[in-house]
């Protein structure tokens, strides 16, 4: 029987709770905090006293002597007032680490295969990614590749603002300021057309006459008139350009699917609430009025536009309908969570998706702080532009590099630096509890000891220098690995958690339980380094293997995470 520890000893006590009882309960089973007392616990006796009407001692007695030990589990342990200590067998164990070795999937259990959909990253056209769409970008491309290495068919959507009233304004002001842009004569970079949106909001506030040509222009781009949407291309390239760079350095792949792609989905999505009377009219604009929910969500102003609540309906329509997703996720910040609540609700009610059928969730995340603990910002009190700040990362990296590898050449030092800098900034992200705000330091996610990137480089190329030093090819017998010492078993136990870890993070969405694993994962193994001789002990082939799955665990999981591996550091 495959698949995680923790489910199969969830089946093996479910059955003894049936053959005991006569009751189909699921079993409750948890890891031990603390290996001592064993590795995991069963902690059913005391609900399951209440229904059969026995102390929970005896409970978990009766629970006891109807589990076939076998080959599995070392002993058994009542504690407390019920708790069933669960010590596994080190021969088990050394037999899962040299399945896991030799199976692709590194031990973990593949579920059905779903289409999940997950949006994330998701600016708006010709404004810079900050340290906001930073967040989401990682976070999103974490839990797209977990999905993916589970196996599922995951599409990567990034919902950008590339459409409305803002190009109206932008093409006017183009138009008038520079004509050579828009007939293709001349390039310019995203901070120029940043500069003219600002000037064209400044004009649209301040001049009737600009202001009616821009809303005219609105209305032209959205008839798909050629010269207007021929402008908007141009604009949205400029764009794209700066954001494929970003993307480029944080190699995070994502298809472009924005606003102006559900733009034509829109009236069927008004014609379909009206349809089924969700609809009411107040102060001219259509609105739906949702339970529960004290402001409306407003799905066609008065003027006949739409807005944002209409794109996103339609497109979790097509989602749904199309697409034919399972699941869907949204990594948008916390700011958003009132407008997805009502988002789902109504969708839900106008029957655009079934909750039965489709998991449907708001991803969301809490701001970046700099270290005064306020939001963060340069020195000069602008929002800090993405592209510097991950630059300024891989200068920081290559500084620390230059002190600790004198002899690399300068590829070398680019290269390095790039991966422990990107890393850095990722790692730190992510090893939050994502819904929580969290401080911004260079200094900190640079560190070479804790919870850091760098701590994890550095136990990787430890394990690629052992090999380096035996020199000697991994055993292909999987019969070869013994684990006696505790440290060997601790380790051992915690690499055939890979696949928990994983279960837990595609069901709640929190990639920090990924770095928590890697940081136990590279503790263990550096007490096990401490106690353990690998080079030339009568152990070594078996210890070799405990290695090499150490590393390719570690590699996994930091590629899940983003991060690429070194050799060196």
């Amino acid at each position: 029987m495959h698949g995680n520890l923790r489910a199969r000893l969830e089946k093996y006590f479910s059955q003894a709770i049936q053959d005991a009882f006569g009751d189909s309960v699921p079993a409750e089973i948890a890891q031990s905090a603390d290996d001592k007392f064993g590795h995991y616990q069963c902690n059913s006796a005391l609900k399951l006293s209440k229904q059969v009407r026995l102390n929970p001692r005896a409970v978990a007695e009766k629970i006891i002597a109807h589990i076939n030990k076998g080959e599995m589990i070392s002993h058994l342990e009542i504690a407390g007032p019920g708790f069933i200590n669960i010590t596994l067998t080190s021969l088990f164990l050394s037999q899962e680490v040299g399945r896991i070795l030799h199976d692709r999937h590194l031990g973990v259990t593949i579920p059905p295969r779903q289409k999940v959909i997950v949006e994330f990253s998701s600016p708006n056209v010709a404004k810079e990614l900050h340290v906001g769409h930073l967040r989401s970008t990682i976070i999103g491309d974490c839990l797209a590749r977990v999905f993916e290495f589970l196996d599922q068919d995951v599409l990567r959507l990034n919902h950008i603002g590339d459409w409305g009233t803002q190009f109206g304004m932008l093409i006017a002001y183009m138009q008038e300021h520079a004509p050579q842009v828009l007939e293709g004569k001349e390039t310019v970079d995203l901070p120029t057309l940043m500069h003219w949106y600002k000037a064209s909001k400044t004009q649209f506030d301040a001049d009737p006459a600009f202001k009616k040509r821009a809303q005219l222009l609105v209305v032209s781009l959205q008839a798909k008139e050629p010269s207007v949407t021929h402008a908007w291309k141009i604009i949205c390239a400029i764009s794209r350009k700066a954001y494929q760079e970003i993307y480029a350095l944080l190699d995070v792949k994502i298809t472009e699917r924005g606003e102006s792609f559900y733009d034509p989905y829109l009236p069927a999505v008004v014609e379909s609430l009206q349809q089924k009377g969700l609809v009411s009219i107040s102060d001219g604009a259509k609105c739906v009025f949702l339970e529960g929910f004290e402001i409306p969500m407003i799905i066609q102003k008065a003027d006949g536009g739409y807005n944002y609540a209409t794109t996103d309906m339609a497109a979790l329509r097509h989602r749904a309908s199309v697409e034919k997703a399972k699941r869907i996720l949204y990594v948008v910040d916390l700011g958003q969570s009132l407008h997805f609540q009502m988002l789902f609700k109504a969708a839900e009610i106008a029957g655009f998706y079934n909750p039965a059928e489709i998991l449907v969730e708001h991803v969301p995340f809490g701001v970046v702080l700099g270290p005064n603990g306020k939001k963060f910002k340069t020195r000069s009190g602008e929002t800090e532009k993405l592209i510097d700040l991950l630059l300024e990362a891989v200068k920081e990296a290559r500084r620390i590099f230059e002190e600790r590898m004198p002899d690399a050449a300068p590829a070398e030092l680019d290269h390095s630096a790039q991966v422990l800098g990107i890393g850095a900034v990722k790692y730190s992200d992510l090893s939050c509890n994502r819904v929580k705000d969290y401080v911004f330091s260079y200094e900190r996610m640079l560190k070479f000891e804790g919870n850091t990137a760098a701590f994890m480089l550095y136990a990787y190329v430890r394990i690629q220098s052992i090999k380096r030093k035996v020199g000697k090819e991994i055993s292909a017998h999987a019969n070869v690995l013994v684990l006696e010492h505790p440290s060997e078993i601790a380790l051992g136990l915690h690499l055939c958690r890979f696949g928990e870890t994983l279960d837990s993070i595609a069901r709640d969405l929190l990639p920090n339980r990924l770095t928590d694993y890697l940081y136990d994962l590279a503790e263990k193994f550096h007490a096990f380094f401490r106690d353990c001789r690998v080079e030339g002990s009568p152990q070594e082939e078996s210890r070799l293997i405990l290695c090499e799955t150490t590393g390719r665990i570690l590699k996994k999981g930091l590629q899940l995470l983003g991060l690429e591996t070194l050799e060196r550091m």
